[in-house]
């Protein structure tokens, strides 16, 4: 989060703060310049990650021949790894490198392990994934801190900044399954991936040059650290995991994705206690920020929930896409890829009437709270409007494809009521000298429930996909009664932050 200067006005700014002018801008439709630097960049990156999403687990299952398990497995571990990586993104930001210099070195190893993937060697397919992990990790959460750096605390224009950066992304999400998706399933695989690392290379082109319109924000680390230490721990942790395996191959264990699958869920889960008792229970935090720090559990769990349902867009749905929904419109013939345009289309046209709205309701406007519970309601009904449809589908065969789109604008709507909200309550929730690690947390709750959607997906060939989307349904209907009945407790140890 931004801090305005102390009452010496000569003082120099602190690394993480930016020029008052710089925040007081509103060259950019009533914003910041430098905001339109972070939305390109963003949105280049995003066109990158969904294009070779849309393509990654039809990839596997016909390019590769993998079953469903696998792939899934396969799948969740990529799509969880990506924002679980955020944690440490931005712990490195925060301590060493400063977010500008991490977005900047995140989206160069994005795009190295884009084209990774355009390699026969089924090795450095994986290898490919892992290097786009570790640069995804480094600019996804720290590009959104940068985004709140630029306004000062209390500028009501906040959260229709994050908005507007949100539609960034869903840019980029609405052209890359157009693109890549139509390259990778009607020429090749492998072009479809490099056109994903040729996009990325214009976002970092992009943001390289439109830097200076950033001011200060992000240029150096807010909370610097020995790098020395930092290293130390690396280290400790790969010869940590080094001798797991090392035992577990002694004692016979068969390294299958799913296995490794299973395991990555309990790291998770280990993961998320171990920070939430730190922020909830450890040394260094104040009354005040403790307070936030539990109303932040409740939104993040909340959010894992509903990502958890929402996330399938790349993997049972997809699925549901390429299986039993018909793919032609006035005689046109489609690819399945193509039924993830739908989601950052809606967003695109909606973003400005939901920023819109937030602004006209004033005092009236529902808590961040309230918000995450709409979207989890919104993300229920669209798996229940599938339930019929899954029905339908076995009898028939394929349904028409305005099932599956009423499934999607019905999450985009709880996309808007929950994602650009979390993002922007984190940086107002945060404790400002771990800033960029919280927007990890933001980002881990992403990445479990891309693990719990993946989980699911494993389960689309051995239950019937009517009862299996009528489960998904179920919890989000409990989830948002739950969150309704908390709104007002939340609200309370939020503290004043709305």
């Amino acid at each position: 989060m931004a801090a305005l200067p102390g009452p010496n006005a000569g003082a120099r700014l602190m690394p993480t703060q930016t020029d008052p002018a710089i925040q007081a801008d509103t060259s950019f439709f009533g914003h910041p310049r430098g905001l339109a630097t972070l939305f390109f960049t963003e949105m280049w990156e995003r066109f990158s990650y969904y294009g070779m999403r849309a393509l990654l687990i039809l990839f596997m299952t016909t390019g590769l021949g993998f079953d469903v398990v696998k792939a899934s497995a396969i799948y969740g571990l990529y799509t969880s790894s990506v924002y679980l990586m955020s944690l440490p993104g931005g712990y490195i930001a925060d301590r060493f490198l400063g977010a500008r210099r991490a977005v900047l070195y995140g989206g160069i190893l994005i795009s190295i392990g884009q084209f990774c993937l355009m390699a026969p060697s089924i090795t450095i397919f994986y290898l490919g994934l892992a290097i786009i992990v570790a640069g995804t990790g480094l600019l996804k959460p720290n590009v959104s801190s940068i985004v709140g750096m630029l306004y000062a605390p209390g500028d009501q224009r906040r959260d229709a900044g994050f908005s507007i950066f949100y539609m960034g992304i869903n840019t980029g999400a609405l052209i890359a399954p157009i693109l890549c998706g139509w390259v990778g399933q009607r020429i090749d695989w492998k072009l479809g991936f490099g056109l994903a690392g040729g996009f990325m290379l214009i976002g970092v082109v992009q943001f390289f040059y439109g830097s200076r319109h950033l001011g200060n924000s992000g240029i150096a680390p807010p909370n610097p650290g020995n790098a020395g230490l930092g290293i130390g721990i690396g280290v400790a942790a790969a010869a940590a995991l080094g001798l797991f395996c090392i035992i577990a191959l002694a004692m016979g264990v068969e390294f299958t994705p799913t296995l490794i699958f299973d395991a990555f869920g309990i790291g998770l889960l280990l993961i998320t206690v171990a920070i939430f008792s730190w922020l909830l229970l450890g040394p260094g935090f104040s009354p005040l920020e403790r307070k936030r720090s539990a109303a932040t559990l409740v939104l993040f769990l909340a959010a894992c929930l509903f990502w958890s349902a929402f996330e399938q867009a790349g993997s049972s749905l997809t699925l549901f896409a390429e299986r039993s929904s018909r793919k032609s419109l006035l005689g046109f013939e489609f690819p399945s890829s193509w039924f993830q345009v739908v989601q950052p289309l809606s967003i695109v046209l909606l973003a400005p009437v939901f920023a819109w709205l937030w602004i006209r309701l004033g005092k009236r406007e529902p808590s961040s709270p309230a918000k995450f519970a709409f979207g989890l309601l919104f993300a229920g009904l669209g798996f229940a409007i599938l339930v019929p449809a899954a029905n339908l589908a076995g009898a028939a065969g394929q349904v028409s494809a305005l099932w599956l789109v009423c499934t999607y604008v019905l999450h985009t709507m709880g996309e808007l009521s929950l994602s650009p909200v979390g993002l922007s309550a984190m940086t107002k929730l945060a404790p400002e000298r771990v800033s960029g690690f919280m927007m990890g947390v933001w980002f881990l709750s992403i990445s479990v429930g891309n693990y719990l959607g993946a989980k699911t997906t494993s389960f689309y060939e051995s239950l019937p996909v009517s009862t299996l989307f009528g489960i998904v349904a179920a919890f989000g209907f409990g989830a948002a009664l739950v969150l309704f009945l908390l709104v007002k407790p939340t609200v309370r140890l939020m503290s004043g932050v709305k």
